[in-house]
């Protein structure tokens, strides 16, 4: 089984459709609406077939996809600008001292400011691998192969990457961070409030949400515990942005309370860490085990594959992934380590 990843296309909607319904709720770039998928689909579509190579509002969908056997078992996003139509909500984590000197005490609290901080940057998100191929290392190629797309493209995105994990819910899909907080302010539940966020935008969250600080010492301890925190599915993607370089910088997701990580762009691992290879040899490949991408936009993929060094800057890799990227002896393709 050898899979690679590749744009998404309007015919890759049933198979993206049937993973969103496998979420659980929760994951606002993957929602389980018919109509809202093929509203992504396309506008996915406008982004590869864009010639202006500058930041926008561009939303790229990518699937991984097993071409012989015609079958895709995963998907992830990346989002050229955030704040661009709408603004981008986030709670910052932050600590007021104060000091009494009649009692002799220092006092620290600690609010959750609503901010539109990180409107420019640009995203990473709608990451889903299939649970039957989560065993594999799959998750890591889908994850990665956003950054060397970022990297092919470097003028379409900011300098800074975010991106935000589902937050910790409850086994009938609620949020105890939503319940204890923006919950009091909206007529709505977590899961239609998600659902209406996913389909509408965050507009509904200007136009009600207080904008004055929350001191974190009101909030109950089911929201207290779970602020900041990933869902228990998100967990081994945390770490793997971690690895990339990706920190939680005190912000927190508005409606669940999960982490938001960011970083500057060309910090992230695998954007430093590639370099552009001429592939000299195509046969038998080698033992170096890395991460191939090659084509720009609509012709873009990437796969795992076994490399052998030839030379500077010169590598050999196998008939069978020349054939899942779609290249010859002579192409150039970006490279990086597994």
């Amino acid at each position: 089984m050898s899979f690679r990843i590749r744009p998404a296309t309007p015919n890759d909607f049933d198979a993206i459709y049937e993973m969103a319904k496998l979420t659980g709720g929760g994951f606002t770039n993957l929602p389980a609406d018919k109509a809202t998928l093929v509203q992504k689909l396309s506008k996915s579509e406008v982004a590869f077939d864009k010639e202006a190579d500058e930041q926008g509002n561009d939303c790229y969908i990518f699937v991984l996809e097993d071409p012989a056997a015609g079958i895709i078992r995963g998907t992830c996003q990346v989002f050229g600008q955030v704040g661009v139509t709408q603004a981008f909500y986030s709670y910052h984590l932050s600590t007021l001292t104060q000091w009494s000197p009649e009692l002799g005490k220092t006092f620290r609290n600690q609010m959750l400011t609503l901010t539109t901080d990180l409107e420019g940057s640009s995203e990473v998100g709608g990451l889903f691998l299939h649970p039957g191929l989560r065993a594999g290392g799959w998750g890591m190629l889908l994850a990665r192969s956003r950054y060397l797309f970022i990297k092919a493209h470097r003028q379409r995105f900011g300098d800074r990457l975010l991106a935000e994990l589902r937050g910790v819910m409850d086994e009938a899909g609620n949020s105890p961070f939503w319940d204890a907080l923006a919950g009091r302010f909206f007529d709505m539940t977590f899961p239609e409030a998600d659902g209406f966020n996913a389909v509408n935008g965050t507009q509904f969250i200007a136009d009600l949400m207080p904008k004055t600080p929350i001191y974190v010492s009101l909030l109950p301890e089911s929201a207290k515990a779970v602020m900041g925190q990933p869902h228990p599915s998100g967990r081994a993607a945390l770490r793997m942005l971690q690895e990339e370089g990706l920190v939680f910088d005190r912000y927190v997701d508005i409606f669940d309370g999960g982490p938001t990580v960011t970083a500057p762009t060309d910090q992230i691992r695998t954007i430093r860490e590639s370099t552009e290879e001429t592939v000299t040899e195509i046969g038998e490949g080698g033992k170096v085990k890395m991460l191939l991408a090659a084509g720009r936009l609509r012709d873009f993929r990437c796969v795992r594959a076994e490399v052998k060094r030839i030379g500077r800057r010169k590598i050999g890799i196998t008939r069978e992934s020349a054939e899942l990227l779609g290249i010859d002896e002579g192409a150039q393709v970006m490279a990086v380590a597994r």
